[in-house]
């Protein structure tokens, strides 16, 4: 069973568990999500998954995106006003984002707990969690601003 094959099938256990009907196109946005590696907003989900359920509408995959986050199965990464973007992997992990493209990649590095429990002490918050999130150019930019010039 290859990796990705596992993760679906932990999902499709978590949902079971939580009394969650497993419909058709559940599956497919829970499928897509666990593949994909660009983060993709709902919109992008919807677009991929169109040929193959054409009477979803971007409700229903909002509606899924939805449980599947209160289940903790994805994360919603916001980001101002722009169109949130969904990350199949909870584990905790930071992000880097191309200014250009707004493409995300996941990296990791060890957590900054300790950086919440100095917060916690020095404003008196009780902190919940935190993000990190690093901004530059990626590769393929670089690249295409390179030949631009």
């Amino acid at each position: 069973m290859t990796v990705s094959n596992h993760r679906l099938q932990s999902a499709i256990e978590t949902l079971k568990e939580s009394g969650v009907r497993i419909t058709p196109q559940r599956h497919a946005v829970l499928e897509f999500l666990l593949t994909s590696l660009n983060h993709p907003t709902a919109d992008e989900i919807y677009k991929a998954l169109e040929n193959k359920f054409p009477n979803m509408s971007v409700a229903t995959v909002y509606n899924n995106l939805r449980i599947l986050r209160e289940i903790g199965l994805v994360r919603e990464l916001t980001y101002g006003d722009s169109s949130s973007r969904f990350d199949s992997n909870t584990e905790d992990h930071y992000h880097i984002i191309c200014s250009e493209c707004e493409k995300i990649v996941d990296f990791h590095y060890p957590s900054l707990n300790e950086v919440e429990s100095l917060a916690e002490q020095i404003t008196g918050f009780e902190v919940s969690h935190h993000r990190l999130e690093l901004y530059g150019k990626c590769p393929e930019c670089k690249k295409t601003a390179k030949q631009a010039h």
